[in-house]
């Protein structure tokens, strides 16, 4: 059984999903510790922090603990999707980093790694939990000195615009307080802005309005909660800011198609058939002994 999710190393497929489960790549979330992403093949759009871009093969996507984030997967894309183990973050950036790779010898070099890695969470052999980390540990290194090379190319100019300074700061407070039940207004009261300034700004740099970004987060993790555990939708309700299990309802109908007990019978007749983002292996290190514990 694992322990504190936040020191879990574990790795994902990502890949074309059943239809009921997209929402799992696509609606904003965020974690607890860092992830890393390693699209492989194929391309779409991943927003950051409200802030749309596109992806190809050979990116890096890095994204610290409470990123908000989502991507559209294709019928072709494929990758890897890495939990750092909070432990671990400051070997890493403190801010989203998405590296395009165009050195072929960098491709090979970070693929290689990531294979080593999947080998020793799936093995049961001494010191694979060790080894895995070490695996880590390396693709950190490799991981700077991209970025050094990314450092000296021409930054994207977008990520520095008012607009976008303004929707990443708005997500920030999303992630943290979404469960609450404020609105629009007390957001953009909070960022001394009016709401349909913030509002023209989230639509300027990922083509949804605040709202939508607020509502997609809330129901992502109102879909967590109804597929992967047995929380009373009353509670479910409550704990996510609504005033009554009605409202709740109601608004997760609208946004989803399905009503909340609806969601959680496909929930489970759909499981197993696809998961998360593909196959996952994981190693629990809440436990490691010296610099991981």
């Amino acid at each position: 059984m694992m322990g504190d999710e936040r020191q879990v190393l574990s790795l994902a497929s990502i890949g074309q999903t059943a239809q009921p489960n997209r929402w799992r790549t696509e609606a904003m979330r965020a974690h607890s510790s860092p992830r890393l992403i390693f699209f492989t093949k194929g391309q779409g759009r991943i927003t950051i922090a409200g802030l749309t871009s596109g992806y190809t093969a050979n990116n890096l996507i890095f994204l610290p603990s409470g990123t908000m984030y989502g991507f559209e997967v294709g019928p072709t894309a494929f990758g890897h999707l890495l939990a750092i183990p909070a432990a671990m973050a400051g070997e890493w950036p403190d801010v989203p980093v998405h590296l395009r790779l165009r050195d072929v010898l960098a491709q090979k070099e970070i693929t290689q790694v990531f294979d080593n890695l999947e080998r020793e969470l799936k093995s049961d052999r001494a010191g694979h939990a060790r080894a895995a980390h070490y695996h880590l540990g390396l693709l950190a290194v490799h991981f700077e000195r991209a970025l050094e090379r990314h450092e000296a190319e021409s930054p994207d100019a977008r990520a520095e615009t008012a607009a976008a300074r303004l929707v990443a700061a708005y997500t920030g407070l999303v992630e943290r307080d979404y469960a609450k039940g404020l609105g629009i207004a007390h957001f953009a009261r909070a960022l001394g802005v009016t709401p349909t300034h913030l509002t023209r700004s989230c639509r300027r740099t990922c083509g949804k309005s605040a709202h939508d970004l607020l509502t997609d987060r809330i129901l992502f993790e109102a879909r967590r909660r109804l597929a992967e555990t047995r929380t009373p939708i009353r509670e479910i309700a409550a704990s996510l800011g609504y005033s009554s299990a009605a409202y709740f309802s109601r608004a997760f109908q609208g946004g989803v198609g399905l009503s909340p007990s609806a969601f959680r019978r496909q929930s489970s007749d759909t499981a197993g058939q696809s998961p998360r983002a593909g196959s996952s292996v994981a190693q629990d290190v809440s436990r490691r002994a010296g610099k991981f514990s």
